[in-house]
């Protein structure tokens, strides 16, 4: 009982609000009829975008966000991949100019090899025209010596006979000549 007087007494009371909020509406120029269908509409509207556009709208934003991981996961792939394709170039770089260094070192051992060759070999062929140049020198001092005995020789022959004032025959000159040089020697 208490309860349906509670309810009495709050329906004046409910009744009074509500003819106090229809003023209020009325006063702020709000048509309550219009805002429940209004209201209504766009529950249609959002319950209709629910329905049909909100699924499709939401499956495109998947696929763009799917799309955006995968291209964010390919780009870690590419760095991943440009990192280690560029380890790989230090990598072939180092060797190569440790082989380019080596080679270098090879080249200049070769090349103090061949002047070291060339200059023994220039060596060996100096003392060689050296000693040829010496003994055509001996050759030619022993030949001279034999060609100014020779013309000593008949020198002192052509002395000797004006001298003598005869003729000496050519096995007189001869020990005369030898007799002579002993005598000087």
């Amino acid at each position: 009982m208490q309860h349906l007087f509670l309810l009495a007494s709050t329906a004046p009371e409910a009744e009074h609000a509500a003819e106090e909020s229809q003023s209020l509406f009325t006063a702020l120029g709000i048509d309550v009829t219009l805002l429940i269908e209004q209201t209504i509409a766009f529950l249609i509207l959002v319950f209709l975008l629910a329905k049909f556009v909100y699924p499709a709208l939401i499956k495109v934003v998947d696929g763009r966000r799917e799309q955006i991981e995968a291209g964010i996961k390919e780009a870690k792939q590419a760095e991943e991949s440009l990192a280690k394709a560029e380890a790989k170039v230090s990598e072939l770089l180092v060797e190569a100019r440790k082989e380019a260094d080596d080679i270098l070192a090879r080249t200049h051992q070769e090349a103090a090899n061949v002047v070291a060759d060339a200059e023994s070999k220039a060596k060996t062929r100096a003392e060689q025209i050296v000693a040829d140049a010496r003994q055509q020198l001996e050759l030619d001092v022993a030949k001279a010596r034999e060609a100014l005995k020779k013309d000593t020789v008949e020198l002192v022959a052509l002395a000797t006979e004006r001298v003598v004032g005869e003729k000496l025959d050519a096995q007189k000159d001869a020990e005369l000549v030898k007799k002579s040089l002993a005598e000087k020697a």
